[in-house]
């Protein structure tokens, strides 16, 4: 059996913490040894915050707060709203539509449950509330010392930016994503390099002037911007090590070399149907025969009509398994035990996660990418960590490249701004 090939921690001791600073010997309140998470309820952006926690060494004190907007009825169409005035309009309508005939169109049919954190790694989730976070924060400051806040996504922007006007001595606020304005809100704002695509000259050209500013930030990074190329995730080494153990018995005996396949599912800047899937039917049986095994796996993203498609066609196909979405998630065990990847174009996060591993990467629709997405895949392809899917690739073949290791350069910065404040991670 071939050796899984997994990209090393940095050796340089950098995420080590100093004998000095453990166990609250560095002087209590200047170690930061806990973390507060908040999330939209997208597993893509609370992965993001957890994978910093795991990067800063804080995973296993961390408490998950989530942002939850109404759902059902016609709250579908007020989510462009801000979340406090949404969920101020949904307060109001159901009062006064309540016991009426009108009660299933605000309401919608089923309520809204929140769910768990299954999805993200952890056993609850709490609903964001600014009040108790910060009464937390200040009243065991003395004891625990500073609290990191975590927040990513736009309805977590109003809490994360409020949390640190009303207790900034007591915290140290990180935004993953960018705010699109007043950046000096936040301690430090974490955001992929290609949400400043308007101000290259492709994207002047791209946008007419009057709805520039309202589309993407315009003001380029300052100081406190820390600049990624993919997405955050708790794909790193250790992790991928326990998924290798986990998923042993049913991936390690599979032909070699295999082959995952991930599909996603369209978006506004990468517009996609079944034309897609039938382009990605045609390139996997060209590259069968150099494949011992495949699996395909999908996500809630992807469109039913896309993976009705996909399963008719190698349902029965005796190299190809493909997940039927139930639990447990093969998702970690598959970036492990993997020779080589194809991921659709729309999603940055599969893409950056597979990017971490070192092994090859292939991508199947770029061209329907505009925008900047498209800048997302130039880069990647210049920096030499992904490939176009054709169906003209040999499996079996290979080649390196330096993985992506975001979390971990963005975790080496925030190390450096949380000391010039005379504190340490703790």
């Amino acid at each position: 059996m071939r050796p899984i090939r997994l990209p090393e921690p940095p050796g340089d001791g950098m995420m080590e913490t100093p004998e000095i600073f453990a166990g609250g010997g560095g002087g209590g309140a200047t170690v930061v040894r806990r973390a507060v998470l908040i999330g939209n309820g997208s597993p893509g952006a609370e992965n993001q915050c957890l994978g910093l926690a795991r990067a800063l060494g804080l995973a296993d004190n961390v408490t998950l707060y989530r942002v939850t907007r109404p759902r059902g009825g016609i709250n579908e169409w007020l989510h462009f709203l801000p979340i406090s005035l949404h969920k101020f309009i949904d307060q109001l309508l159901r009062q006064f539509f309540r016991n009426t005939r009108f009660a299933v169109v605000v309401q919608g049919r089923k309520p809204y449950r929140v769910s768990t954190g299954g999805s993200v790694g952890l056993s609850a989730v709490l609903e964001a509330d600014v009040k108790k976070i910060v009464t937390v924060a200040r009243d065991t400051y003395e004891k625990e010392g500073p609290t990191l806040v975590v927040a990513c996504g736009w309805d977590t922007i109003s809490y994360s930016s409020l949390i640190r006007k009303l207790t900034s001595d007591n915290v140290f606020v990180i935004q993953i994503q960018h705010p699109r304005s007043r950046l000096d809100r936040f301690d430090l704002v974490v955001t992929p390099r290609h949400d400043y695509y308007a101000l290259t000259t492709s994207g002047q050209q791209e946008v007419p002037r009057l709805f520039r500013r309202w589309i993407t930030p315009q003001e380029p990074p300052g100081s406190n911007v820390v600049l990624t190329i993919g997405a955050l995730h708790q794909a790193d080494s250790a992790a991928l090590r326990l998924a290798a153990i986990a998923w042993h018995d049913e991936l390690a005996p599979l032909p070699k070399p295999l082959l995952i396949v991930n599909i996603g599912g369209p978006t506004g800047n990468c517009k996609y149907g079944v034309d897609l899937a039938r382009q990605l039917i045609t390139s996997l049986y060209n590259v069968l025969d150099s494949c011992g095994s495949v699996r395909i796996s999908f996500t809630r993203r992807t469109p039913q009509k896309v993976a009705d498609v996909i399963f008719k066609e190698f349902n029965r196909h005796p190299k190809i398994y493909i997940w039927d979405g139930e639990e447990p998630n093969p998702h970690m065990g598959h970036l492990a035990w993997a020779d080589a990847f194809v991921v659709t174009a729309d999603s940055v996060s599969m893409l950056s996660e597979a990017c971490s591993t070192g092994k090859p990467v292939y991508v199947i629709g770029t061209e329907h990418c505009k925008w900047k997405l498209s800048a997302f895949h130039k880069t990647l392809r210049e920096r030499g960590v992904v490939r176009p899917f054709t169906g003209l690739e040999d499996i079996s073949n290979t080649w390196s490249y330096s993985p992506l290791n975001d979390a971990i350069e963005v975790a080496t910065r925030v190390r450096e701004v949380i000391a010039e404040r005379g504190w340490t991670v703790g």
